[in-house]
């Protein structure tokens, strides 16, 4: 078919003028949708860590005590089993087949949206303030923790603001986001880049040291000192767990 006189088609200059139109449409489309997945996997994200706080809580409930953590190249139970002396308090994970925690990989451990493993920490070292004999350990141990009560406060575990200034076992000059002598327990996601390899920022390779010290803060991009940060922290206070043992009779 001829176009009539009066009727011309669109030049290559207005046609790429409407692809690039198009593209940007599509790309900012991508983008929004994009920042919908990550957001809804940082919410399911939060959602696993608090079960694994209420299952932890009601473990210690049935079982008068804490569970120590997974350790690697194992299965999701806790490392001794029976607890005790935590084959590795600070660096382990959640030790989801002994509390029942799901979804778990295929070897039994709990893990995040992402795929990764939770990871859990807890109080093991010599407690201050307790009024009993046989004070280590004492959050994962039954009768030392009937014992010693409800007066004895965690000596170890710190959440700090950044990793910068902080020691092997303390905030030191690092901000601290709660006070000494408070969290009985630590559990976390590593986040969407916790299985990448290389990429973790200095605040993030500080959740991840075996130490019992722990940065938790707002997830962002890159920054000057400290780089990518995108792990998802939970903590709970001593407070929280003993109100959940008197509550339910098994202290003091």
């Amino acid at each position: 078919m001829q176009l009539s006189a009066g009727t011309r088609g669109f030049t290559l200059t207005e046609l790429a003028v409407v692809f690039a139109i198009i593209a940007l449409l599509i790309g900012g489309a991508m983008a929004t949708l994009s920042a919908q997945v990550d957001q809804r996997n940082l919410e399911e994200t939060r959602r696993r860590l608090d079960a694994a706080v209420e299952a932890l809580l009601g473990f210690a409930i049935v079982n008068r005590r804490l569970p120590c953590p997974a350790i690697v190249g194992a299965t999701g139970v806790e490392a001794p089993a029976g607890g005790g002396a935590c084959t590795n308090a600070y660096g382990g994970f959640l030790p989801a087949l002994t509390i029942g925690f799901q979804p778990t990989d295929a070897q039994g451990y709990g893990v995040d949206v992402w795929g990764n493993r939770i990871r859990y920490a807890v109080s093991i070292t010599t407690p201050t303030g307790c009024t009993g004999t046989s004070t280590i350990p004492h959050f994962t141990s039954q009768a030392n923790l009937k014992a010693n009560g409800v007066s004895c406060r965690p000596n170890d575990l710190e959440v700090c603001a950044t990793s910068t200034g902080t020691t092997a076992g303390s905030c030191n000059t690092a901000p601290r986001i709660v006070s000494t002598e408070t969290v009985a327990f630590v559990v976390y996601s590593t986040g969407k880049n916790g299985a990448l390899v290389g990429v973790q920022g200095a605040d993030e390779i500080e959740n991840t040291d075996g130490d019992p010290v722990f940065v938790s803060r707002v997830p962002g991009t890159i920054e000057t000192t400290t780089g990518s940060y995108d792990d998802v922290m939970v903590w709970v206070p001593v407070g929280v767990l003993y109100s959940r043992l008197i509550a339910a009779g098994v202290l003091p």
